[in-house]
């Protein structure tokens, strides 16, 4: 096959497949599979636009990557082939572990197993298929390559993971605030004694990315909106579990009974449960859905309903967490006009908090490289005084509760 592939990305433009092993890691099933799941998971319910693809954003970061290599070559840092294709492939399956609409199923149907760790799952087992091609990868992705400028490019704050996913979620959802100039801002990186540092020249950039995150952040991965469709997402899936384990047999295809079937922690996660796994996407998840909205279980299909019709919970943000007061409240209005018991009830009323902290200076921080050498954190030198403010953790709560009624 002509592996001298060029793609068109409505973001960069074309972008050429660096080398063959890139496009073998492309072409494989389980890299295939991120076309079927949703970079922004329910967003799409406040956003239209946005539903482009863990595909999309994983392409993304390769040509992000390309560019920052060239740049940092040019400017004498040292870079062999070999770390130069354990970078590539690093930031090309850094999200291969997602499950159905990114993040929904971490908190439901498998017990604290994180998408970090299955994308180091599917690496081992495509490191053996690829005869130990991926090793260097591998220790990049773990951070446990002793050049830490390296990983630092893979997961740091500002790494190629987010200068891809701000520029292209703000344009999937028509969200201008969090439009960030990413070739600019590379174009300004350097490495100093192995780590990673921007030149003082690109000081206003950083200082716009940082912004830029926490727009994106209040505006749009913790909308209110989409996190109530999130919220409902999760129990439905819990629901299913729930019924499940209590020998109800439900319909849904093989992979997504598997989970429901299993309880699975990482310990349970072993070669077989990964095969399983890279056969479920968001399209198990809605086929579901759409046989569970007609179930007899009164929770399960109204929840399916909800999320199917966007006919969403009420939502409301808090300073302070909800009182209990307030919860039995609305869970008793819900007893009383539908017979359900009070664990039912639960499903529909409840509380959680949200936090946003656009940069962490106490973890992998943005360093600027100063004209006379001195390297020192963004916060401190910056004279944007709202950038000590972005490295203080916010907290928010919620209540989440139907309207009216639940039934039309």
């Amino acid at each position: 096959m002509n592996k001298l592939k060029i793609l068109n990305d409505p973001i960069y433009g074309f972008i050429t497949i660096p080398n063959s092993l890139i496009f073998d890691l492309i072409q494989h099933k389980y890299f295939q599979r991120l076309r079927r799941i949703t970079q922004m998971g329910m967003s799409y319910m406040v956003y239209p636009g946005a539903h482009h693809t863990r595909f999309h954003h994983a392409i993304g970061c390769v040509y992000l990557m390309q560019k920052t290599v060239n740049v940092l070559r040019f400017k004498g840092v040292s870079i062999s082939n070999e770390e130069e294709t354990g970078l590539y492939v690093a930031i090309l399956l850094h999200d291969i572990g997602h499950g159905p609409f990114s993040h929904a199923m971490e908190h439901s149907i498998v017990e604290n197993v994180s998408h970090e760790h299955i994308s180091l799952l599917f690496m081992e087992r495509l490191n053996e298929e690829f005869n130990g091609s991926l090793t260097l990868a591998i220790q990049i992705f773990k951070g446990e390559y002793p050049r830490k400028f390296m990983c630092q490019l893979i997961s740091g704050q500002f790494d190629m993971d987010r200068a891809d996913y701000l520029k292209r979620d703000s344009f999937y959802t028509g969200v201008a605030e969090g439009n960030v100039n990413s070739e600019r801002l590379i174009t300004m990186l350097s490495v100093v004694n192995d780590e990673l540092v921007v030149e003082e020249k690109g000081i206003y950039s950083v200082e716009k990315f940082l912004i830029a995150r926490r727009f994106m952040y209040w505006q749009v991965y913790l909308h209110k909106t989409g996190l109530a469709a999130e919220q409902l997402l999760i129990r439905v899936l819990k629901r299913a579990k729930e019924l499940h384990n209590n020998s109800r047999k439900l319909e849904a295809s093989k992979p997504l009974l598997y989970f429901l079937e299993n309880k699975i922690t990482i310990d349970d996660f072993d070669k077989n449960t990964l095969d399983v796994f890279s056969k479920l996407d968001d399209y198990d998840i809605i086929s579901a859905m759409k046989h569970w909205q007609f179930d007899d279980d009164f929770v399960l299909s109204h929840l399916c309903e909800m999320i199917i019709n966007r006919n969403l919970l009420t939502i409301k943000l808090k300073k302070k967490p909800a009182k209990e007061k307030e919860l039995q409240k609305h869970r008793r209005s819900l007893i009383s006009k539908y017979g359900i018991t009070e664990a039912e009830a639960n499903y529909f009323v409840f509380t959680g908090s949200i936090s946003n902290q656009a940069y962490q200076n106490n973890h992998k921080g943005i360093n600027i490289l100063h004209k006379s050498g001195k390297v020192e954190d963004i916060v401190k030198a910056s004279d944007q005084l709202n950038l000590k403010a972005l490295s203080k953790p916010v907290t928010k709560y919620y209540i989440c509760y139907p309207k009216e009624v639940i039934i039309d």
